[in-house]
């Protein structure tokens, strides 16, 4: 048997008897199912998603395409989420939320599908379905907080391209075959560079030569694309240039301290472990992979690779600086891939005991989230890495008193462990070690500020313009049209940290939007927009156009009426 990264050179194409599954796989094809199907129907969309969708919406109905209107994300990506969009025309909330998610699984499928069969020319057929199979499972079971945003659509793209470029027999045209879906990676945050890196580095662990020739295609492709999205958007330019400079946190502003970084790292990898426990297998399932690779030197390069592409991975968090779990959602999709090439390559038995750990961790997070706060801590889930690892050391040691057999069942424990971040009492939100609202209650909070907004849509005419100075999760179900460019304004907002916000040109395009042609009503969100600390000159021009009331104690969300309107009435 040989394994992908047996060497640089291995190829093994299969017979077609080969490639028939048995039937003991639909015991790992059947729960992998119903736990997608399952997640469709239930997971829902987290906040970030609301506010892109409800700046398209309510910007779409104002006369503006994707192309021109503000949503904190680059031209590719708002039109990839507009077109899942429009594919969810029909139906309430919640079932043209499980029409993103099914379309997003499908993509996911794809993906994988598309894995397997260009590792079916590199590996064995029980390899490639493996590590396809825990690849896709990885993106189709993302946490809420990673599917669909701008870095999960990225690794989406990745895998096209690393299938791409593996599977074609002529090097070049798998090169060229893959540089779109390469660039369209990059353009989905520009930090995604990071992640379209990683997909050429594993490449390179393959075939060296397809990872030279895809990035010398692929890095002038995605040039061209940020080319192309410059001219169709008329913003884009200058949205590109402004979007980092609203973001008090990123290293632009702070400045790179080492300390700080290497202690905020510790902890992070933590946090996003707990949502994704397959992290906590990485070490060890690259433990098992170096042990059957021959050759010292082969083994020192992969290490080499694999560190390089943790660092990159972590690259993405760094750089923008806010830390959120979600920035590292390319994380546990590469723990997957390296999780399915550990028990799929397997030579001669199954690795029993890390396939053990992975059913337990399985479990892992929704235990985790019910443990009081004082257990919760960073150091225990770095402890729970370390015994996978050790899990890992032991299968190792046993290989040769083993007797080869199925690797269903440790492929069961992988649906499992893939899994354990879907549940209703799994974590949503991780910091420092404490789970802050786990998947429950972050729809329950969906749900009362859902309630909130009712009572302001009562006090509204039907389809009647807004402005809304409110976060795109109050946009999201007030779904009243906006009248400019940007709809949520975020430009306006961010002021309450960084004054100088106020010199960007985008943010005085955004400040018009409050007197030229206003909207009769205003949705103020106080805890969001807090009057008292973002511009005076912006919260002068405000007042001037809107009387809006002190609003209950309690009360987040007050309607500002437009005071033309209000002295006419």
């Amino acid at each position: 048997m040989t394994t992908t990264l047996a060497d640089d050179t291995s190829v093994r194409p299969t017979s077609p008897a080969g490639r028939r599954s048995p039937l003991r796989w639909a015991a790992v094809a059947v729960p992998s199912a119903a736990a997608v199907l399952y997640t469709v129907l239930t997971r829902g969309l987290t906040g970030d998603l609301h506010y892109v969708l409800a700046a398209l919406r309510t910007g779409r109905a104002a006369g503006y395409s994707p192309s021109e209107v503000f949503t904190h994300r680059p031209f590719f990506y708002r039109w990839f989420v507009a077109l899942l969009d429009r594919l969810a025309f029909f139906g309430g909330t919640a079932v043209r939320e499980a029409v993103m998610n099914a379309a997003g699984v499908l993509l996911a499928a794809a993906a994988a599908y598309a894995l397997h069969a260009a590792l079916l020319r590199r590996t064995t057929p029980r390899e490639a379905a493996v590590t396809a199979g825990a690849t896709g499972l990885a993106l189709a079971l993302a946490p809420r907080n990673d599917f669909l945003q701008p870095e999960w659509a990225a690794v989406v793209l990745t895998v096209f391209a690393v299938a791409a470029a593996l599977g074609p027999r002529r090097p070049w045209p798998a090169a060229l075959l893959a540089a779109l879906p390469l660039g369209l990676a990059v353009m989905m945050k520009y930090s995604t560079a990071a992640t379209a890196a990683i997909g050429v580095l594993l490449v390179y662990a393959v075939d060296r030569g397809r990872a030279v020739r895809i990035t010398l295609i692929g890095v002038p492709a995605a040039l061209a694309l940020f080319g192309l999205s410059a001219l169709a958007g008329t913003h884009e330019w200058q949205w590109t240039e402004d979007m980092p400079q609203i973001n008090q946190s990123a290293l632009s502003r702070t400045g790179i301290h080492p300390h700080f970084i290497l202690e905020r790292t510790v902890d992070f990898l933590a946090d996003r472990a707990v949502t994704s426990p397959v992290l906590l297998l990485a070490p060890g399932a690259l433990l098992l992979v170096l042990t059957r690779v021959r050759g010292r030197l082969r083994r020192t390069e992969l290490l080499v690779i694999a560190a390089l592409i943790g660092l990159a991975a972590q690259a993405v968090v760094v750089v923008q600086g806010n830390w959120f779990l979600y920035h590292g959602a390319q994380m546990p999709v590469v723990a997957a891939v390296v999780w399915g090439v550990a028990v799929g390559g397997a030579r001669r038995s199954p690795p029993w005991c890390f396939g053990a750990v992975s059913l337990l961790y399985g479990v892992l997070p929704v235990v985790y989230a019910q443990l009081p706060g004082r257990f919760q801590r960073p150091w225990e889930v770095w402890a729970a890495g370390l015994v996978a690892l050790l899990a890992a050391t032991v299968d190792v040691l046993c290989e040769k008193r083993l007797r080869n057999r199925s690797a269903v069942l440790v492929a069961l424990s992988g649906v499992v462990l893939l899994a354990a971040s879907v549940w209703p009492g799994s974590p949503h939100l991780v910091l420092h070690g404490k789970v802050t609202v786990t998947g429950s209650g972050y729809l329950e909070q969906q749900r009362r500020t859902a309630d909130e907004v009712d009572r302001i849509a009562a006090e509204l005419p039907a389809g009647v313009p807004v402005l809304y100075l409110a976060f795109g999760e109050t946009a999201y179900d007030l779904d009243h049209p906006a009248r400019c460019r940007y709809p949520i304004a975020t430009f306006l907002q961010r002021t309450r940290y960084l004054p100088d916000v106020a010199e960007l040109k985008s943010f005085k395009e955004n400040a018009d939007c409050v007197d030229h042609d206003p909207a009769p009503y205003a949705v103020l969100e106080r805890p969001w927009f807090q009057p008292g600390h973002v511009d005076p000159e912006l919260w002068r021009r405000v007042t001037a156009v809107y009387a809006c009331p002190p609003g209950g104690p309690g009360e987040r969300l007050v309607l500002c009426v437009r005071r033309l309107a209000r002295a006419r009435r």
